[in-house]
């Protein structure tokens, strides 16, 4: 393609911001947002089309001067790993403009601008070739998601708003380091190919690694740094919990596939069991917890530390099945518990309640979302047909490739995973209808029927196949498994 597609798709939802500013009307507000985010999701369609999947090259590549003085270059570009999460970005963006269409009333202008912003870091973050920007998307998602939570959370926001940025901020400081570091030893330069190219003292690679884990590991989150997450979770608009979700717990395990694996190889390989165990405890740990939560946000935060220990499961796997599947869970985890963070934001603004005990009987009320929801929570389950069941299937496979003794107990995480979900089920959805709530319950409305279509249709077509996004990113993967063997390097396309 000719023109920059993907600066463009990266900004236009920060142009919408400019067209916020001047306007004082809400409505007008909330439809400007919801234009530039669906502009922003058609104009990101031709990245797909065009997409080249038989190569692991670099496409789209654009790439201007910007520091020269010190080797700070303005480089875009997207291989097999990180394209499917421009259209999962830019989906959830839309879905975000319009979960949020009643339930945010003050500041409306402020909340919008903010999703648009934290929109244009997203997609900066898997679009970055250049190490300081990279950092730059890193960092620029801390404000929006800050104010999300500080500003329209519920009543325990500031503290979770205030925890969430500390966690995050402490990882970063040493990914800085980090970067800094490769900076120097790889001949002064940020561009990310060359520091790839590189192969690194192993005394170098054990620290690097270490300081691109503080910062990947709080985001993903892996167990024991995760307590942030169900806080923030809790305390977010229903966007925010989405945006959360379903793409910055992504950025964490991106980061891993993008700077640890392929730049620190040797390390990797040697930590490669103590990542697997700590994955493993997540899986476990997560969803013992979760069989213990009273509040209905709490408790979908909690199962999302479980799943995403498949994801790094899969990823320090280290070979084709286990890394395949872990970056289609990532994908799978968006799409699911964006749907049901989604469905819980669509019932509170109905009973302004969390609480489990406060709910029950809704499917002799509100029968069209149950059957939305009853589709999401097969979903999370992994039944076979829906788009979970493929990921946890290949992520299980890579696992035990490498060692059974370490992948067996994740199969007990399925198992409570199941448990937990039909736990829910039962005392949301059966049980007798709670009076106290009955009278404010009303069905789905067309607005919230289209917003969960989409997710719907991704969970059955990915379920059904698989080999469509799998295919986008399996030259990509062998290549990073080459590179870590000290294969051919990343090229340019």
């Amino acid at each position: 393609m000719q023109y920059p597609i993907l600066s463009l798709v990266t900004f236009l939802p920060t142009l919408g911001v400019l067209f916020l500013i001047p306007l004082r009307n809400h409505s007008l507000i909330r439809y400007i947002a919801l234009v530039f985010t669906l502009l922003t999701f058609f104009v990101s369609l031709p990245i797909y089309t065009n997409f080249d999947r038989s190569t692991h090259l670099f496409q789209f590549v654009e790439s201007y001067q910007w520091v020269p003085s010190i080797g700070i270059n303005y480089k875009m570009g997207i291989d097999g790993i990180s394209v499917l999460f421009i259209l999962l970005t830019t989906i959830l963006s839309v879905l975000c403009v319009l979960v949020s269409w009643k339930a945010i009333s003050h500041k409306v202008k402020e909340f919008y601008s903010m999703i648009l912003v934290m929109e244009t870091a997203m997609i900066g973050i898997f679009c970055a070739m250049d190490l300081f920007l990279f950092y730059i998307f890193w960092e620029a998602m801390l404000i929006p998601m800050f104010l999300l939570i500080g500003i329209w959370g519920s009543s325990n926001r500031v503290y979770a708003a205030v925890k969430f940025v500390l966690f995050t901020l402490a990882g970063s400081v040493l990914m800085l380091i980090g970067i800094i570091s490769l900076y120097f030893l790889g001949g002064r330069t940020f561009d990310i190919i060359t520091l790839q190219g590189i192969r690194y003292p192993i005394e170098f690679q054990y620290w690097l690694f270490f300081a691109f884990f503080a910062a990947f590991a709080v985001k993903v989150p892996m167990f024991p740094l995760h307590t942030w997450l169900p806080d923030a979770h809790t305390e977010a608009p229903t966007a925010g919990s989405v945006i959360l979700a379903g793409v910055l717990l992504k950025i964490g395990a991106y980061g891993f596939l993008r700077f640890s694996l392929p730049m620190c190889p040797d390390a990797t390989k040697e930590l490669m069991v103590p990542m697997q165990v700590l994955s493993v405890l997540a899986i476990v740990y997560g969803a013992f917890v979760t069989l213990m939560q009273t509040d209905f946000k709490r408790l979908i935060a909690y199962s999302s530390v479980s799943h995403m220990g498949f994801v790094t499961l899969g990823i320090f796997s280290l070979n084709q099945t286990g890394l395949q599947g872990g970056i289609l869970q990532m994908i799978n985890h968006g799409i699911v518990t964006g749907a049901v963070f989604m469905c819980i934001g669509i019932i509170y603004e109905r009973t302004h309640t969390r609480r489990l005990e406060d709910y029950g009987g809704l499917a002799k009320v509100v029968p069209v979302y149950v059957l939305f929801y009853t589709i999401f929570s097969l979903a999370a389950i992994g039944l076979p047909g829906t788009n979970s069941f493929i990921g946890e299937f290949l992520v299980l496979s890579g696992a035990f490739q490498n060692d059974y003794a370490i992948a067996a107990p994740a199969i007990l995480g399925i198992m409570l995973g199941t448990a937990y979900m039909v736990w829910l089920y039962y005392r949301v959805v059966l049980r007798e209808v709670n009076p106290t709530i009955k009278g404010h319950l009303y069905d789905m409305q067309l607005r919230e029927v289209i917003m969960v279509i989409p997710l719907v249709i991704l969970i059955f077509y990915i379920g059904i196949q698989p080999s469509v996004p799998l295919s986008f990113m399996q030259t990509s993967i062998r290549h990073l498994i080459l590179q870590m063997d000290g294969g051919m390097l990343i090229g340019l396309r």
